[in-house]
């Protein structure tokens, strides 16, 4: 999944950048709250992790500048400042969880997870459509039941299908989600994705709608 670091401290950016790109995500980052408003209110993540003491802009004026146009993106705000006036103004500014800095990286995987979740209207960590089910806490996927061997790239490209499986996923918004202005994205390196994908997983489980994007489920067009 997509996710926008906010960080000042480069040392614990990087950290939050490892950890959650080793749970899945996607990340990109930035240090100061200007850029931070811009990047939020101008491109689609599905999360970002927000401290709130940044140069320019405060934290929680960015959150509210989102809010104010609009922009649903889960939040999760992360601070040094633990006074519970602050934790409530951050909430009743839109943040969608909070979590006081000491904390355990294993906590916060755990939290990103569970917002990305929610917001796609699915809670449980064991995600099933048909004969797929995937494991968002341990990133395993099953068909039939059966383990199959996936890499991270194609385990993230899975699992935004099924978080939006309700709806077909445009072959562009996928491209974002997986590489972002990257070189990844030349070329057919989503179709090659996709066609490694399917030998892996069998006939039937990602869909292709010829014009319209990918799914989960029965093709309307054989792929």
């Amino acid at each position: 999944m997509r996710t926008l670091v906010v960080e000042d401290d480069p040392a614990i950016a990087a950290d939050l950048c490892h950890a959650l790109e080793k749970a899945g995500f996607r990340t990109e980052a930035c240090a100061d709250g200007e850029e931070a408003w811009f990047l939020g209110d101008t491109e689609d993540f599905d999360l970002v992790v927000l401290d709130l003491g940044l140069p320019q802009l405060d934290g929680l004026t960015v959150l509210k500048r989102w809010r104010a146009n609009e922009r649903t993106l889960p939040v999760l705000i992360l601070t040094a400042r633990g006074a519970w006036t602050e934790r409530v103004e951050g909430i009743e500014a839109g943040a969608d969880d909070y979590l006081p800095k000491p904390f355990r990286m294993e906590e916060l995987v755990a939290r990103a997870r569970a917002l990305v979740r929610r917001a796609a209207g699915h809670g449980a960590s064991q995600q099933v459509h048909g004969r797929l089910r995937l494991d968002t806490n341990l990133m395993t996927v099953t068909v039939d039941g059966v383990p199959r061997e996936v890499t991270s790239l194609e385990y993230r490209l899975l699992a935004y299908l099924m978080l939006h499986r309700d709806r077909v996923v445009p072959a562009a918004e996928l491209l974002e989600h997986l590489y972002g202005d990257s070189d990844g994205r030349q070329g057919n390196a989503l179709e090659a994705l996709l066609s490694r994908l399917r030998r892996k997983l069998g006939p039937g489980i990602v869909a292709t709608r010829r014009g319209f994007g990918y799914g989960l489920g029965p093709p309307a067009d054989p792929a």
